[in-house]
């Protein structure tokens, strides 16, 4: 409790310094505050339940002070109690704090950072911390980094601490080390060149010490990293290959294997034009500060989504989890304009995006005829380096054509055709895969100026899981006022008890950096996704209101 006291008065000492410098010495407070609040009412149709509390509140506000080559900041948090659906094992999330707290201060090519801090090296493929409230994911280290330029083009950092685990911190040491090499930058008689290529490399360990009554487990797990970027005029290639010592853990069940993963994204662009291809293979790449930690806790790195995130309902009812264990993927997307002026194009042009992406298993074959793939305390299975299995997990067939049609209607039309492989992306065994068909219509008019009304009408065609789906929204926007309803329906659902309206009806108001909305309605059991982390949804019935502010 002192100790909670002290940090208290310290931070309390900071903001009055920061806002005395900041009208003396041009020093500069920013900050921001949102919160997430939820009065929850128990629909047995749905599945929802209430809760002891009625009302569940997860809220934060960051502070930050800036003067010169100085900043130092901090967040308060809290969860009362924790929001259902977020990650709160046993109440581990319920509580009040300041879990974040940092200073930053640079003096010429140094800069340090003490405390808190997020990082990512690379692609983020042996080591990325980050914070996305909407997950419930908050990986910050606590620690020391350095960021260190050594000439024009030349940059080094390093670091060194452990990971948050809710109100604590996970019991791994994390050390690592990163260089970038800008070729452009470095050598002058290239800086105007088209051609403009760098390099970088990464090492990242861990060190977790473990005493199990049967296996052997490193204490340090060493993973490196290579990189490179090359960019000619419209055209762009970034590629990165990672290596891991072998690491068992509970994700890979204990085995022994090294890990291995491959990313390549490439970008050709030109007016009127765009073209993106990638893909990724990845074997064994789970990496955790706590080798026992699962779901979305303790995560050293991040393996990047190779499918869409999808902005509409329905085709985010199905989202791709990435999964470390070994997957390849691989995507297209081509983007054209139709030029104005032109019959296809009318009178201010018209975009086309074709999107392509599908997702399947590596190819794992025994490491011994009497040993069955991925066995406890065996070097797991044997794998070719960029190996494709059968089993397919993942495919995402997409066209979207968006038009201005004059100077108060646009509209987006699209259709998705799908495939969800359910047992392995939702970790269940005997469930049908989902084939799923689906439309969408988006249409914004312009009333006047500040005023507009905004339509979707979305269709969801499918045989397995729950069938058809449909939903229509309705959306009015005035200055500062926004109004919105709408309607998902589970009109196609083999249940006939199940084929619920999912009805939704709310408002808001936004004014500067400050945002209010309070809607009332049904939310479905689900899975939400970013960047292929997932978490699970549960079905309530409510009231929510949602604040934010900036200042």
């Amino acid at each position: 409790m002192k100790k909670v006291i002290s940090l208290l008065l310290s931070l309390i000492s900071l903001g009055i310094f920061s806002l005395y410098a900041q009208e003396n010495n041009g020093g500069q407070v920013t900050g921001n505050f949102q919160s997430e609040a939820q009065y929850y009412i128990e629909d047995s149709q749905i599945g929802a339940v209430a809760v002891d509390e009625n009302v569940l509140v997860n809220s934060w506000a960051n502070f930050a002070y800036t003067q010169g080559n100085f900043s130092a900041g901090f967040r308060y948090e809290g969860y009362m109690n924790s929001l259902l659906g977020y990650p709160n094992m046993g109440g581990i999330n319920n509580g009040i704090g300041i879990p974040i707290k940092w200073a930053m201060f640079s003096n010429d090519n140094l800069e340090i950072t003490v405390g808190n801090y997020y990082e990512q090296f690379g692609n983020g493929l042996i080591f990325r911390t980050y914070d996305e409230k909407m997950l419930g994911v908050d990986n910050a280290m606590m620690g020391f980094r350095v960021k260190y330029t050594i000439m024009s083009g030349v940059y080094l950092k390093g670091v060194i601490g452990k990971q948050r685990y809710y109100w604590d911190y996970g019991p791994g040491l994390i050390r690592g080390i990163d260089g970038e090499i800008q070729f452009n930058d470095m050598i002058k008689a290239f800086a105007e060149s088209d051609l403009r290529v760098s390099a970088g490399g990464s090492f990242v360990s861990k060190y977790q010490k473990e005493e199990h009554p049967i296996y052997i487990l490193p204490n340090n797990v060493g993973a490196g990293a290579g990189r490179l970027n090359i960019i000619y005029k419209g055209f762009n290639v970034n590629s990165e290959y990672a290596y891991k010592i072998n690491d068992p853990s509970a994700e890979n069940n204990y085995i022994y294997k090294p890990g291995q993963a491959l990313l390549i994204n490439a970008t050709y662009s030109q007016k009127g034009l765009g073209v993106v291809i990638g893909t990724k293979w990845v074997d064994n790449m789970s990496f955790r500060s706590d080798r026992n930690a699962n779901l979305t806790d303790l995560s050293i790195n991040l393996m990047p989504e190779i499918s869409r995130n999808h902005i509409y309902t329905l085709p985010a009812f199905y989202p791709y989890a990435s999964q470390p264990n070994g997957e390849w993927g691989a995507k297209a997307e081509v983007f054209y304009k139709i030029p104005k002026k032109t019959l296809l194009g009318g009178k201010y042009g018209t975009t086309i995006s074709l999107y392509y992406s599908r997702v399947q298993e590596i190819e794992k074959t025994r490491i011994a005829d009497s040993i069955p793939i991925s066995s406890k305390g065996t070097l797991g299975y044997n794998t070719d380096f960029f190996s494709i299995g059968d089993e397919l997990y993942y495919q995402d067939i997409n066209v979207e054509i968006s038009k201005k049609w004059n100077k108060k209607l646009y509209t987006n039309i699209s259709y998705m055709n799908l495939f969800y492989n359910y047992d392995v992306l939702m970790g269940v065994k005997g469930h049908e895969n989902v084939y799923a068909n689906i439309a969408i219509a988006d249409l914004t008019y312009k009333i006047s100026s500040g005023v507009a009304i905004k339509t979707e009408f979305q269709g969801m065609f499918t045989k397995q899981d729950k069938g058809n789906w449909g939903l229509g929204l309705i959306e009015l926007t005035i200055p500062k006022w926004f109004f919105t309803v709408f309607d998902n329906w589970n009109y196609g659902n083999p249940d006939a008890d199940d084929r619920v309206h999912y009805l939704n009806v709310g408002f808001g108001f936004v004014n500067g950096g400050n945002r209010i909305q309070l809607t009332y309605g049904k939310q479905r059991e689900g899975v939400m996704c970013i960047g292929g982390v997932c978490r699970n949804v549960p079905a309530s019935n409510g009231l929510a209101l949602s604040i934010s502010s900036t200042f």
